[in-house]
């Protein structure tokens, strides 16, 4: 099994929607997916995916399962140290706050730190878990401990329409990685590709290996640098970029 995780294109946040960029964007990401033996396709429920992943159904002709637990991990919302009570998403702390706490370096106690464990941010992790663990089961991987009984193996490919922090969390339950460390170690551009595949090494035991992350192939072989909404600046002198 395959799984693909394509971020929405570049955002206009405020009407939950795209920009003309992300719709250039969604188009390009199109044409790449339209080559692929794709067996489903779901998406996020909010609007910026759904119209990213309009590109790719009108271009397959094909239609998509929209799933409430892909939407972006924003349910939950934490008091960030430095923001003087104001709550925050959670995966968008300053590094010198969150990697004093060893915690959340642990792909188990990351949800146990005071501020996590007040906004219950574990909780809502396992709900999205379960979710993806659901889906899972129903095409023929059951979740047992940190691997997967392979009860129907297969080499079906599925493409999620989502987000960043999302994937991120999926990320994190597939490989049980913190995802602590993944919210703040990697970048998703918009329409980037992350895809992970099963190994079965061992009949009827199967893990997750991501072969790709954060990809953008497409806008590159087109002629298009990747969209800024997903990174901060890189010197903190380029008063053009987002600090914060």
């Amino acid at each position: 099994m395959r799984l693909i995780f394509v971020r929405h294109g570049d955002p206009d946040y405020e009407h939950d929607s795209l920009t003309e960029t992300g719709r250039i964007e969604a188009a390009l990401v199109a044409e790449r997916l339209s080559g692929m033996d794709i067996k489903e396709f779901i998406t996020s429920p909010l609007g910026r995916a759904r119209e990213t992943a309009e590109y790719t159904l009108k271009k397959t002709g094909r239609t998509a399962q929209t799933l409430e637990w892909t939407q972006e991990f924003f349910k939950v919302r934490i008091l960030r140290p430095d923001k003087g009570g104001e709550r925050e998403i959670v995966w968008d702390w300053l590094p010198q706050d969150w990697t004093i706490h060893p915690e959340f370096y642990d792909p188990v106690q990351w949800s146990q730190n005071p501020i996590m464990k007040e906004a219950h941010v574990g909780e809502e992790y396992d709900r999205v878990c379960k979710g993806l663990d659901d889906f899972l089961s129903e095409h023929g991987y059951r979740r047992d401990g940190r691997l997967y009984r392979a009860e129907s193996p297969n080499r079906d490919t599925y493409v999620f329409f989502t987000h960043f922090g999302a994937t991120c969390v999926f990320l994190s339950h597939l490989l049980n990685i913190s995802p602590m460390t993944l919210w703040h170690g990697l970048c998703m551009a918009p329409t980037s590709v992350t895809s992970v595949y099963t190994e079965e090494r061992r009949e009827g035991i199967a893990s997750f290996r991501a072969n790709e992350c954060g990809d953008v192939s497409h806008l590159y072989t087109a002629g298009r640098a990747p969209s800024s909404h997903a990174r901060f600046c890189e010197t903190y002198s380029n008063m053009d970029e987002r600090h914060d």
